[in-house]
C-alpha cells in the first residue's frame, strides 16, 4: 500500500467515526452514554478477557508482567467507573438562577488518542470510556508493539456494542501497521487530541493544529525523612516500584533519604527485597543499563531475574531480590541514574536533612520530571505543604505507594487515570489527572439578571487607604 493509500485509509476511518458520532449524539441520552461506557468497561474487566489481554500485552510488548496487568486493567477501570457513575454529561448539567446561566453538556466530536506500549489495554480503555461517557467517538493510535492488544480490546468492545445496538465505528483505531504519517493525519482530523507516551508524540500533538492534551515525562522522586515509619515506607516503595515491573510513569525512580535514618532505611529496603548497590559499583550499572546511550531493552520493565542477569548482579544480589537501589550523588544529563529508568532500578541519594533533601529533589526535577509528582514519607504534614509550595510539581503524594496513588486510588481523592498532566512545568495544558471532564464541552445560555455593579468605593477603599487616590 502506498503512502497515499495509507493516508486515505486513515481519512476513511475518521469519516466513519464522525458519522457515527453525529448519530450517537443525535440519539443521545444520559442512559445511552452510560450504557456505552459500561460496555467498554466490561469488555476489559470481564475476567477471561482481562487475563487474555494481559497475556497478549506482555507477550507482544515484552513489558511488565501478567498478574499486575490483570490488576491494573481491573482496578483502573473499576475506579474510573466509580468516578463517572454520577457525572452528568448529557443535557442540562447546571442551572443557576442567581447568575441566570444554564449550562448544557455538548460532545467534543471525534477524539484522537495516542496510547503507549507500557499500558496497551488499560490506557486505551480509559480513554474510550471517557470519550463514550461524554458522547464522543474515538480513534486510537497505539504504539507498534501495542497494536495486537488494542485490536483485541476493540474486538471485545464491539462484541459488547452488539448487545446494546451501538455502532462499531464509535471506537476504532488507525489501520495497522501504524506509522508517523498515519498518526499525524489522525491528529489533524480529530476534534481533540489526547496523547499519553513519548514526549516526541506530545510535541507533535501540540503542533498538529488540533486542540491537544498531552502529559509530561515521569521521573518520580521520593523523600524519606527522619520522622517516617521506615518499615512502612520501604514496603510502600517496594510495592510501587515492582508493580508491573515499573512500567508506570508514576513508579519511583529516585529516593532521597535523610542521613539520620539512611542506614536503617537501607536495612528496611533489604527486608522488602531491595538489594543495595554501593556508589563504587554505580558506574558499572550505568554502563550496562545504557550500553549504547539508550536504555538496555533487556532491562526495561523486565522481571527481577532478567534484570539481575542483564546488569551482571547475580553474585551480589540476594535470592529474594525484587529490585536494586543504586547509591549515587550525580544529577543531570551526565548522570543517567538521575533520570527515568523504566526498570526495577532505583537511584538512592543521601541528604543531610530535609532541607537538603528538598534541594536534591528540585535539582532532579530541573533535569527531568518537572510537573509530574513527588512523594514524601514523613510524620510531618507541614513538610508536604513546603514541597507543594516550593517544588515544580503538580502532586505531592504523602505516605502512599506512589504508582498506586498518583493515578487515583480507592483510599485517596485523585481521579482514576493513566495520564497525568504536568502543568506548565512539564509543558502541558493541564495540571491534573486526565479525566472525563476533559472530554466534554458546554454551551451556556446567558439570561439577564438584576444589575450587580459595585461602587468605586466598594472596590478601591482598601487600596486608597494604603496608596491614596
Amino acid at each position: 500500500m502506498s503512502a497515499q493509500d495509507d493516508i486515505a485509509a486513515v481519512e476513511q476511518v475518521m469519516a466513519r467515526a464522525r458519522a457515527a458520532q453525529r448519530a450517537y449524539e443525535a440519539d443521545g441520552s444520559q442512559e445511552r452514554y452510560d450504557r456505552a461506557a459500561q460496555a467498554a468497561a466490561w469488555a476489559i474487566m470481564e475476567p477471561a478477557r482481562n487475563r487474555a489481554l494481559a497475556e497478549l500485552s506482555v507477550a507482544t510488548t515484552g513489558l511488565g508482567n501478567v498478574a499486575d496487568k490483570i490488576t491494573k486493567n481491573h482496578r483502573k477501570t473499576l475506579g474510573l467507573m466509580r468516578d463517572i457513575a454520577k457525572a452528568r454529561t448529557h443535557g442540562v448539567i447546571r442551572d443557576d438562577p442567581a447568575t441566570g446561566i444554564t449550562e448544557i453538556a455538548r460532545p467534543i466530536g471525534v477524539i484522537g488518542a495516542v496510547v503507549p506500549s507500557t499500558n496497551p489495554g488499560a490506557t486505551p480503555a480509559n480513554n474510550i470510556i471517557n470519550a463514550l461517557k461524554c458522547g464522543n467517538a474515538i480513534v486510537l493510535s497505539p504504539s507498534p508493539k501495542g497494536v495486537p492488544t488494542c485490536e483485541r480490546l476493540l474486538e471485545h468492545i464491539h462484541a459488547e456494542f452488539d448487545k446494546i445496538g451501538l455502532d462499531h465505528d464509535l471506537v476504532q483505531m488507525v489501520p495497522a501497521p501504524g506509522s508517523k504519517a498515519k498518526t499525524q493525519r489522525m491528529l489533524e482530523l480529530s476534534d481533540l487530541v489526547v496523547v499519553t507516551g513519548s514526549q516526541d508524540n506530545v510535541r507533535r500533538a501540540y503542533t498538529c493544529g488540533t486542540p491537544a492534551i498531552g502529559v509530561g515525562a515521569g521521573n518520580v522522586t521520593v523523600i524519606v525523612d527522619e520522622t517516617a515509619d521506615l518499615a512502612a515506607a520501604a514496603a510502600r516503595i517496594a510495592a510501587s516500584k515492582t508493580f508491573d515491573n515499573a512500567t508506570s510513569c508514576s513508579s519511583e525512580n529516585a529516593v532521597v533519604v535523610v542521613d539520620a535514618v539512611y542506614d536503617a532505611f537501607v536495612a528496611a529496603l533489604a527486608e522488602e527485597g531491595g538489594a543495595l548497590v554501593p556508589e563504587s559499583a554505580a558506574p558499572g550499572i550505568v554502563e550496562r543499563l545504557w550500553p549504547d546511550g539508550h536504555l538496555n531493552r533487556e532491562v526495561i520493565a523486565k522481571d527481577a531475574a532478567r534484570m539481575i542477569e542483564a546488569l551482571d548482579l547475580a553474585p551480589e544480589a540476594p535470592p529474594n531480590t525484587r529490585f536494586v537501589a543504586v547509591e549515587t550523588r550525580g544529577i543531570g544529563p551526565d548522570h543517567p541514574l538521575s533520570g527515568e529508568k523504566l526498570s526495577l532500578v532505583l537511584a538512592l541519594y543521601r541528604a543531610s536533612d530535609f532541607e537538603d533533601a528538598s534541594s536534591i529533589v528540585a535539582r532532579i526535577l530541573s533535569h527531568q520530571g518537572a510537573g509530574h509528582s513527588v512523594g514524601l514519607h514523613s510524620a510531618e504534614d507541614t513538610r508536604a505543604r513546603h514541597l507543594a509550595e516550593t517544588l515544580p510539581t503538580c502532586r505531592v503524594i504523602v505516605n502512599q505507594p506512589h504508582a498506586f496513588a498518583t493515578g487515583g486510588a480507592f483510599n485517596n481523592g485523585m481521579p482514576f487515570s493513566l495520564s497525568m498532566g504536568c502543568g506548565s512545568w512539564g509543558g502541558n495544558s493541564i495540571d491534573d489527572n486526565l479525566h472525563w471532564r476533559h472530554f466534554l464541552q458546554t454551551t451556556k445560555i446567558v439570561r439577564e439578571i438584576s444589575p450587580q455593579e459595585p461602587t468605586l468605593d466598594e472596590v478601591f477603599a482598601g487600596y486608597w487607604q494604603v496608596a491614596g487616590q
